[in-house]
């Protein structure tokens, strides 16, 4: 008896085990042992071929990814959306270098939500990712503030929400929808840090856009990203666009080599000081990286 096979979405994944929304069902299923084989194990936002026997859900296929992110471990994204906030917790701007850059690195677009701005507005976070080229939203759960540009911006889209723990992503999203009733977490002030409220990355349908909550992740989590080949690293900071292949070397890093256009825009003031510090550490750390470590 052959089974029949259906299609989905994976909307849930936790503890091996993976929601799987077809059509207006949702069937919670394992995967396939043989799956292992492949390298590929289900993520969030995979559309996958089913199977179900007895009542018990199978993955069987993965279909081919447009891209996929280790953190948040989501799989094609139109939009990755980069949570950040200028009071405590505090984000570092690292962090939403780092991340923008993964997103820049598989052609991701990315929006930069500076939330919790009835108590400050970010002005200089904003300032720096606009200058950077960047989609800013700035926004706060308390006031209303940016909600409506940013349902707008997530429009049609399969979107992820990502940040440090304690940046208010729960509470846009109760926000966008209040039906939602997400627990919200409140933040250490001894520590300085959000505690985790989300544990698992989780789909939800508001309007016409499908979003991604993802755990919160601190300085520490950054270890566990991907790494970007050094020689890709520059197209992932849009900013750089307009200077590759300006420089007096056809093989620019924008580092130390003199005659480099992008280190003369940096002491012009047109690419952000933070930004290009990140840029170096990203780039330390993609030289301890070889390229057939990443496959």
């Amino acid at each position: 008896m052959m089974l029949k096979i259906e299609t989905g979405r994976i909307i849930k994944s936790l503890s091996g085990f993976y929601d799987v929304q077809t059509g207006k069902k949702v069937i919670t299923c394992r995967a396939r042992g043989s799956m292992r084989r492949t390298g590929m194990s289900p993520q969030v936002g995979d559309m996958v071929d089913i199977s179900v026997e007895k009542g018990k859900g199978m993955v069987e296929k993965i279909h081919p990814r447009k891209n996929c992110f280790v953190r948040p471990a989501v799989a094609n994204l139109d939009l990755l959306v980069v949570f950040a906030a200028n009071v405590n917790p505090v984000t570092e701007p690292f962090l939403i270098d780092r991340v923008a850059a993964i997103a820049g690195d598989q052609e991701v677009p990315v929006c930069i939500c500076v939330n919790k701005c009835d108590m400050d507005p970010g002005t200089d976070l904003t300032a720096i990712y606009r200058q950077a080229g960047y989609t800013v939203i700035q926004t706060s759960a308390e006031t209303g503030l940016g909600i409506e540009e940013l349902r707008r911006e997530l429009s049609g889209k399969f979107c992820a929400f990502t940040g440090n723990s304690g940046v208010g992503k729960s509470s846009i999203l109760n926000a966008l929808d209040p039906e939602l009733r997400l627990p919200v977490g409140e933040v250490s002030e001894k520590l300085g840090r959000g505690r985790h409220t989300t544990r698992h990355v989780q789909l939800y349908a508001i309007g016409d856009a499908l979003i991604a909550d993802t755990p919160g992740f601190s300085s520490f989590d950054t270890d566990q990203m991907e790494v970007i080949l050094k020689e890709n690293l520059q197209y992932a900071f849009p900013e750089f666009g307009k200077y590759i292949g300006t420089c007096q070397f056809r093989d620019c890093s924008h580092r130390k080599e003199p005659g480099c256009a992008v280190t003369a825009a940096l002491a012009a003031g047109e690419i952000g000081k933070s930004r290009y510090e990140s840029y170096l550490k990203l780039y330390e750390k993609a030289m301890q990286i070889n390229e057939w470590e990443l496959k």
